[in-house]
């Protein structure tokens, strides 16, 4: 079949699937891994992006936790959260001087989901333990989406029709 029908079809199926797992046996938020989904075709798809898209979406996750956890134990103020959130958004493009980082989007990725599962479970970095914590939801649900990911490439690769080389 055609490339695009072959995506649709591969994508929609796991995407289906992906939707069923996060709702009943495999509780992360399902959003979560769609965006690390396509962080892993933005990252270069194959092997080579499951790595990075995998290892650039951990490192925003636990950069976004370790500033949520000193914004969550600090003072309560607006303008010491925006600074932590500066600081951190600056070490996010400092750790992408290392080459399997060096798509500094895949990171913020991470770093955002991080704070959207947090908020989505009303879980706190301080206050939250066991495989309930956000930090472990979320590097869950990322490794999931890039998993899914690599799947959907392969699927439609090996439904899209190949025309024969011509002699």
């Amino acid at each position: 079949m055609p490339p695009l029908v072959a995506a649709m079809v591969s994508l929609g199926v796991l995407g289906a699937i992906d939707t069923y797992l996060t709702a009943t046996i495999f509780p992360v938020p399902v959003w979560v891994t769609f965006v690390a989904w396509a962080s892993f075709f933005a990252c270069g798809g194959g092997r080579h992006g499951l790595v990075k898209s995998v290892a650039s979406n951990w490192v925003g996750i636990l950069i976004a936790s370790l500033t949520l956890l000193v914004i969550e134990t600090g003072p309560v103020n607006s303008a010491f959260a925006a600074i932590l959130v500066g600081l951190g958004t600056s070490v996010m493009i400092l750790v992408s001087a290392e080459r399997v980082l060096d798509f500094p989007p895949a990171i913020v990725l991470g770093f955002a989901s991080l704070v959207g599962t947090g908020a989505a479970t009303g879980a706190t970095i301080a206050g939250a333990a066991g495989f309930s914590h956000p930090t472990l939801v979320a590097m869950a649900a990322m490794l999931a989406g890039a998993l899914f990911g690599l799947v959907s490439e392969r699927g439609t690769q090996m439904l899209t029709t190949k025309t024969p080389a011509s002699a």
